[in-house]
């Protein structure tokens, strides 16, 4: 059993892959082919934005959004400790200073009613009305974006965000890394109203290029003529390559990931269908498990279910159980084991254990089973079963 079939994938879509390849090979304009703007269009029909500017990687994308805004020293940007780090990297290696906000128990999405309570603590400098890093104890930070982070691929509450970014002037940047293909109220992630949104093509992502790749979308000229400007080390415009007017970097999509991905484009809603079945029948059969606590998809929007994270009953040996599920050759992993606020890189910020109750029951308890469109019923049933097994002993 994989934890996720590429393999298969690339099995039942090789035709199209390689005939999306070899037509590059054929062309040779291996930076700025005609696929990349294919690409573009494509991802901009999908979302709804106005704009759409492929690029390296999804933490290129992250990065691209807050050059453009010119995060910096003074600035306080709020997101989710209970992510991937890239999130908070991005905002960290500006200048600017993460504020981290606690998740929702049942969502894992950062809490919209805390965020309200941060930027309020930010603005006061009150430490006592919500957990702050020291540099925001000691001088006074201008709340300027929240990040949000649509986890696991679970779109966050956009509608309590937007009322507290419109309350206190934040901008909304979606990291949309593992959502792209979810919707929020009917609206595309990527596209649901955000300022702007950055996705992620890595491989494992519910659509994956087979290297890194990344995509930013807004609906703001400004910022997309900025983002467009330095994926390119910040050229004037695309008449003008070798007049560069700001300080940019080499940010582009190759031609041939972008290949990839329009092949992997013509089956992406099949597959996103059948990532929803296979969310279905876990949901179903966990069940049986009454004290274990499967995800849901949020009332609010649709899932593209890029994990299918469970978390266990309080006290598990979590270490032992995923040991008797790899002796079923059933793989797991933890999103996430340690969450950002104690990891090391983030020291500097001051934060302790204690700050963010739900992230540190996550951390302790959270557990994700094999996901992917091409699981069956009878390995679904084999996983289950071994939970029960080991849960029930």
């Amino acid at each position: 059993m994989r934890f996720i079939d590429l393999k298969k994938q690339f099995f039942l879509a090789e035709e199209r892959i390689r005939a999306r390849m070899d037509a590059v090979l054929e062309h040779g304009q291996f930076i700025l082919g005609p696929e990349v703007a294919e690409l573009e269009k494509q991802l901009k029909d999908i979302t709804g934005a106005k704009h759409c500017l492929t690029c390296a990687s999804g933490s290129t994308a992250l990065d691209l959004i807050m050059l453009a805004w010119q995060f910096g020293p003074g600035d306080a940007v709020f997101t989710s400790p209970f992510t991937f780090a890239a999130t908070a990297e991005s905002i960290a290696r500006t200048g600017a200073t993460p504020i981290f906000v606690d998740i929702d128990p049942a969502s894992f999405n950062i809490d919209a009613a805390q965020l309200a309570q941060a930027v309020g603590a930010v603005l006061s400098g009150d430490p006592t009305q919500y957990p702050l890093p020291a540099i925001a104890q000691k001088q006074k930070l201008r709340p300027r974006a929240v990040v949000t982070v649509d986890i696991f691929g679970h779109p966050a509450d956009y509608d309590a965000i937007f009322t507290t970014a419109q309350k206190f002037d934040l901008l909304v940047l979606e990291d949309a890394a593992q959502s792209l293909g979810g919707t929020y109220r009917g609206k595309p992630l990527c596209g649901c109203g955000c300022d702007a949104a950055a996705a992620s093509f890595f491989p494992t992502k519910p659509l994956g290029c087979y290297g890194d790749g990344g995509a930013v979308f807004t609906d703001n000229d400004e910022t997309a003529a900025l983002v467009d400007s330095l994926r390119y080390h910040g050229r004037r415009d695309a008449q003008h390559k070798y007049d560069n007017v700001r300080l940019g970097m080499n940010g582009r999509l190759d031609t041939l990931q972008a290949a990839v991905l329009l092949a992997k484009l013509e089956n992406f809603p099949a597959e996103l269908q059948a990532r929803q079945r296979v969310a279905d029948r876990y949901s179903s059969l966990l069940a049986a498990i009454p004290d274990l606590t499967a995800p849901s998809n949020p009332s609010q929007g649709q899932s593209v279910w890029a994990q299918y994270t469970v978390l266990l009953p309080e006290n598990t040996d979590r270490k032992a159980l995923m040991a008797a599920l790899k002796e079923d050759n059933i793989p797991t992993m933890i999103h996430y084991p340690k969450s950002l606020h104690m990891q090391e890189a983030f020291a500097f910020l001051g934060y302790t254990s204690e700050d963010f109750p739900a992230v540190s029951k996550a951390t302790a308890r959270v557990l994700s089973l094999p996901m992917h469109p091409y699981l069956d019923t009878a390995e679904q049933e084999k996983v289950v079963e071994c939970l029960k097994r080991f849960l029930h002993a």
